[in-house]
């Protein structure tokens, strides 16, 4: 069986083609276009603009996705009534397909997949009429695949997954602990109340002056502070919930603490430095102490950690401890961000069946 992916949730063009025999998975490409530059001025992905740029990008990552599988075949097509509807609300993809993916011969897949929630729904919208317009091109059926379910499906690509499973999944977007009895199967044990852990990172990094997206810096800052010092005892920060009783998180309050206490501070690397790592010790506590109350309550097999935020080393380095005696996954980087491989994984553990398939920007992993 061959799945070829579409993700378009927020600021990452990607397409992905997926080979499965007996259970073993072949990635015949994976192709990731970013928008990260064109976001980074306004510290954050401005959905307008991702949509717009979705539009733009779809259609060269197709080819070049099919190209690398070696799939791709051209024969002239027509643009029907149907496609032109479906695509009218994105002009820069409708011109796109009429000139160039009108072209494109079916490929040899067997299914065609795409995320349709959670994430920006302008931006879902993109790849869900891309993918629409494809299905009526190749007249094949287009099916519905969960953002979250991905992230859980992309530790496929490193291990088997023993049920029941647990998974933290960090990233810019969403922080929530997930208890999987099956594929297919899941509860949600607890979710933030508000900013995801990936956004935080984001925000402390703006306050002290550094990039979007700020995850990377703010580790790499962290690093050498603990290189340099055994304690960071210059901050206080405060650790959000840690001792709620439940296993739900929070952390818009860190973040005021953070502005607050770089008020009274000139913005030097010094300081740069012990606050990164105040920020980055206290969010990894608050993770170990949630999973450790999550494990004794819940016994399971495998636990995953994915999502953007995943790639962090010292999250994983301290979750690795807690879970010692499980098995630990978690995706290599270039699984760990959004992409189509994790959405054409889950395609294929979990399908859902076919419909009129609509932008859920909301939608929960547990729901269908």
């Amino acid at each position: 069986m061959k799945i070829l992916a579409i993700e378009t949730s927020c600021d990452e063009t990607a397409i992905s083609i997926l080979q499965i025999k007996d259970r073993s998975f072949e990635v015949l490409s994976h192709v990731v276009h970013s928008q990260i530059d064109m976001h980074r001025e306004y510290g954050g992905v401005f959905p307008t603009i991702a949509k717009r740029e979705h539009g733009k990008n779809l259609v060269p990552v197709l080819i070049e996705a099919l190209e690398k599988a070696d799939l791709l075949k051209q024969e002239k097509g027509m643009l029907t009534k149907d496609m032109e509807k479906i695509l009218s609300k994105n002009p820069e993809l409708l011109d796109s397909f009429s000139k160039n993916a009108i072209n494109i011969d079916k490929p040899d897949i067997d299914r065609l997949a795409v995320t349709e929630g959670p994430g920006l729904e302008p931006a879902l919208w993109a790849g869900i009429s891309f993918a629409k317009a494809l299905g009526i091109l190749w007249d094949i059926d287009v099916y519905p695949v969960n953002h979250m379910e991905g992230h859980l499906a992309s530790a496929l690509l490193e291990d088997e997954v023993d049920f029941p499973a647990m998974a933290l999944l960090v990233s810019g977007g969403h922080t929530e602990l997930v208890l999987a009895s099956s594929w297919g199967k899941y509860e949600i044990l607890g979710r933030t109340l508000d900013d995801a852990v990936g956004e935080a990172f984001d925000k402390v990094a703006r306050l002290l002056g550094l990039p979007y997206p700020g995850g990377p810096d703010i580790s790499k800052l962290a690093k050498i502070h603990r290189s340099k010092y055994p304690e960071s005892d210059y901050f206080k920060l405060p650790r959000p919930m840690v001792s709620s009783g439940d296993l739900k998180f929070s952390f818009s309050g860190i973040k005021t603490a953070v502005r607050y206490a770089l008020e009274k501070e000139e913005i030097t690397k010094d300081i740069q430095e012990k606050m990164a790592r105040e920020f980055e010790d206290a969010v990894v506590e608050v993770f170990k102490k949630k999973v450790e109350k999550a494990l004794e309550e819940y016994p399971v097999k495998t636990f995953i950690l994915a999502g953007g935020v995943s790639a962090n080393l010292y999250l994983q380095e301290n979750l690795k401890k807690v879970v010692s005696d499980i098995k630990f996954i978690t995706p290599n980087n270039k699984l760990s961000t959004d992409n189509a491989t994790m959405i054409a994984l889950a395609a294929y553990i979990s399908p859902k069946k076919p419909y009129d398939i609509v932008a859920r920007g909301n939608l929960r992993i547990d729901e269908d």
